[in-house]
């Protein structure tokens, strides 16, 4: 599969993409007018920066709790019923006069359910693209998100200018509710990818399983880390340009689209191994040029082309398909993703750690630098472990609903 017409025109494609897109769209609107909202009764910089970002943290619990429901839920009735739900919690957080630590036990529990729904939504595009279509639809969903939060923030910004922040709120309730009919009314009825009851002891099992691969860890560490780090630099952009730091962030988006747009759509299948350490070491290199407070266009340059090599994630999620069966992939894509975002988090709070004790240039090359390191010292355990992440891995015994093993 190498062109964007095979891929919508594969069959559940377009409805999985309208689901998730709405759902960003959602998120991204919401999570600007609940800022408003935060900090409009805290008059905290800090309270409002966690209403956005909070829900990171919260990534962590669904990793340890909920991820085995994964693979153990039909994918359909999950995705419909967990964009309900968060319709319902952002209209609930629209209610006048709700405590702010009401508005965080929301947002929380938002993050919990966040974590479920990216493991059944990846383990589904799994499913519904045939081989080698992954990367190509991956990419696809990537540029949706950069599209929709460019073009969220913006209406963000006019809806609650026009409708006040919790108007607003409530229009974030109505994408997930269509969100959630697109669902619904789009997607086929499939079972679930394993059999048997999802369990907080399910969950760590699998997580054993998928931890206790050495090519897997790696993979893991490779996508969590570098990535992290570099969103604590861009986590920098207000205090270090307040003046352009939006323009930073679109930039930012743009360099996005064009590293998923290159890898998806143009790269060959036979160069991608090549390309996944040269990637995270562009994700990193160019803002060592920040810590000089170069012209605008000079920062703007080093940014998107950093920004380019977020793709390096499309490659190394490549390889874990290659290296995870398909009755746990749900868990391996959410544990993937639980752990990038948590990572995310660490990253922004590191980052603003090292800039108030230094200065935003110096903390974004101090967070370039431990990038670079980390990816340097990756690097030849992913090669080593190059041929086994291509063929596929064993299957762990699972047991059915009757007590019977199977692969």
């Amino acid at each position: 599969m190498r062109t964007y017409r095979e891929l919508f025109r594969t069959p559940e494609f377009a409805p999985l993409f309208t689901t998730m897109s709405a759902q960003v769209a959602a998120m991204t609107v919401s999570g600007l007018a609940l800022a408003t909202l935060v900090y409009d009764a805290t008059s905290s910089p800090l309270l409002a920066a966690l209403s956005m970002f909070g829900a990171s943290f919260a990534q962590v619990l669904g990793a340890v709790a909920l991820l085995s429901a994964a693979d153990r839920l039909p994918p359909r009735a999950t995705l419909s019923g967990l964009a309900l739900f968060f319709g319902l919690a952002t209209a609930a957080l629209a209610l006048p006069g709700l405590p702010v630590w009401a508005i965080f036990v929301i947002i929380m529990a938002v993050g919990v359910g966040a974590s479920l729904g990216g493991g059944v939504r990846l383990g589904l595009l799994n499913e519904i693209l045939p081989p080698g279509g992954y990367v190509l639809g991956r990419s696809v969903l990537n540029m949706s998100v950069g599209l929709q939060q460019i073009c969220g923030f913006a209406v963000g910004g006019v809806l609650v200018s026009l409708f006040s922040a919790r108007g607003t709120l409530l229009v974030g309730a109505g994408l997930y509710l269509g969100a959630a009919l697109v669902a619904r009314f789009g997607l086929s009825a499939r079972p679930p990818r394993a059999a048997g009851r999802p369990s907080i002891g399910e969950t760590w099992r699998t997580n054993g399983i998928l931890w206790s691969s050495k090519p897997r860890r790696h993979i893991f560490l490779a996508l969590w880390i570098p990535n992290g780090l570099i969103v604590g630099c861009e986590a920098l952009f207000v205090p270090y340009d307040p003046a352009h730091a939006g323009l930073l962030f679109a930039f930012a988006a743009f360099g996005m689209l064009i590293g998923d747009t290159l890898v998806g759509r143009f790269v060959p299948h036979e160069w991608r191994p090549r390309l996944g350490a040269p990637l995270r070491l562009l994700l990193a290199a160019p803002y060592l040029v920040l810590f000089v407070q170069p012209p605008l266009t000079v920062t703007l340059a080093a940014v998107t082309l950093a920004s380019v090599g977020f793709a390096a994630s499309l490659l190394l999620q490549e390889r874990l398909v290659a290296l995870t069966p398909d009755q746990i992939s749900g868990q391996a894509f959410g544990l993937q993703g639980a752990g990038m975002l948590t990572m995310q988090g660490v990253g922004a709070a590191l980052a603003g750690a090292v800039a108030q004790a230094t200065t935003p240039a110096t903390a974004m090359a101090v967070m370039a630098m431990a990038s670079v390191g980390i990816t340097l010292y990756l690097a030849p355990h992913l090669r080593a472990e190059e041929e086994d992440a291509t063929a596929p891995a064993p299957a762990p015994v699972v047991t059915d609903q009757r007590g019977k093993a199977r692969r």
